[in-house]
């Protein structure tokens, strides 16, 4: 098989677990959902991946490199834009939010239950931090960004409103009026200059 088909293949396996995560958590995730969902035999899917906790651990992985490309292109608060609208991201693929949202709080789910998969967990998510850092860090340099706030705060203050805005859309709250929120959070962190 060419590297292309075995990408494609990849792909097609992480796509349809996506959906079978989101829909059906990660203990609901059987290897017969799992099948159904990428249609594709346990041999072919755990050709590519060990095994299943492997397999999430890609998704989440996944989520978080996509994620990590908005942010370094256009910011933190356009992923969070994009969760709610659904539009392609700067790669040119639209996140699915309802498929996205059940593989965060699945994340967040294991973060508190299992100690080994927070340590594996660790090293990845520190990418979209370091990337949301360098982002803020070139936006001041730009003189865009206010200076009398170490960046470390608002780096951590960026992921505390991602984070809320996750819980807002767990709990299935409308999130059709979040457009003003996510307006005042990027004003927060602008720097304003004075009218002279």
């Amino acid at each position: 098989m060419s590297q292309d088909h075995l990408d494609a293949r990849r792909r097609q396996i992480l796509d349809g677990a996506r959906s079978c995560f989101a829909r059906h958590g990660y203990e609901g995730a059987t290897v017969r959902r799992l099948e159904e969902a990428t249609g594709l035999s346990r041999g072919a899917i755990f050709h590519h991946f060990r095994d299943k906790e492997s397999l999430f651990l890609a998704l989440a992985e996944d989520d978080v490199l996509r994620m990590t490309e908005v942010v370094a292109a256009q910011g933190l608060v356009q992923v969070m834009r994009e969760l709610l609208s659904s539009t392609p991201s700067a790669n040119g693929e639209a996140l699915n939010p309802a498929d996205w949202l059940g593989t965060r709080l699945e994340v967040s789910r294991r973060l508190r239950t299992d100690p080994e998969f927070r340590s594996r967990w660790a090293e990845r998510s520190e990418q979209l931090t370091v990337a949301t850092r360098e982002r803020l860090l070139r936006q001041r340099e730009a003189g865009n960004l206010r200076d009398d706030i170490d960046v470390e705060v608002l780096t951590a203050f960026l992921e505390l409103v991602l984070e809320g805005l996750v819980s807002h859309l767990a709990m299935g709250l409308p999130a059709d009026d979040m457009d003003p929120v996510l307006d005042l959070v990027e004003e927060t962190v602008r720097r304003h200059r004075r009218a002279t």
